[in-house]
């Protein structure tokens, strides 16, 4: 009776320590030991002329901060958990009953983003005008309505991200942060 106890009593703890060894968390993945976030922005605006913003070329937020934490906050840190930023991403969806989206910005970005410190943006292109003169905000401008929805105005959603590489060699990038322009024509 007590051998078959003491077998039952290691199976199940071979079967706890197998748990506890295949956990799934994902704020232990890889990523050099630091979080980058997008901590604050300004000067974006809430409201466009599609057709004033295509004869500047483009629409941007006047300054933004990328922040560079350690996950650990009362551990060791070196500048190999600098994080090398290396490009951005703004992907479109509508805020609206339409469908019809410009296509993701996808573009080439360079700094750094010291570990407990941040990275600092200006006037960092969200849209450009290859995005402007694409459907369905040429419609807009062109015709002063979306034939999608038949509204005067469209409203899209915006999702940022940054991404980039810890001196270390590990890849980070940011939650996406979104918000919302209403354009107008």
């Amino acid at each position: 009776m007590r051998s078959r106890y003491r077998a039952l009593l290691a199976i199940a703890l071979v079967g706890l320590i197998v748990t506890a060894c295949s956990s799934s968390r994902t704020d232990k993945a890889d990523t050099g030991g630091v979080l980058l976030s997008i901590s604050d922005f300004d000067g974006l605006p809430v409201q466009v002329s599609v057709t004033l913003a295509t004869g500047v070329g483009l629409i941007s937020v006047e300054q933004l901060t990328v922040q560079n934490l350690p996950l650990d906050p009362n551990g060791l840190t070196s500048d190999l958990m600098n994080v090398e930023i290396q490009s951005y991403e703004v992907i479109y969806t509508r805020g609206d009953t339409g469908t019809r989206i410009p296509t993701p910005l996808v573009r080439g970005l360079f700094g750094v983003a010291p570990i407990g410190g941040t990275f600092d943006v200006e006037n960092l292109p969200m849209m450009s005008l290859e995005q402007l003169l694409e459907e369905p905000l040429s419609d807009l401008a062109a015709l002063g309505l979306d034939p999608e929805t038949g509204g005067n105005t469209i409203l899209l959603n915006f999702s940022l991200r940054f991404f980039g590489r810890t001196l270390g060699g590990d890849n980070v990038s940011t939650a996406p942060a979104q918000f919302t322009i209403e354009f107008i024509p």
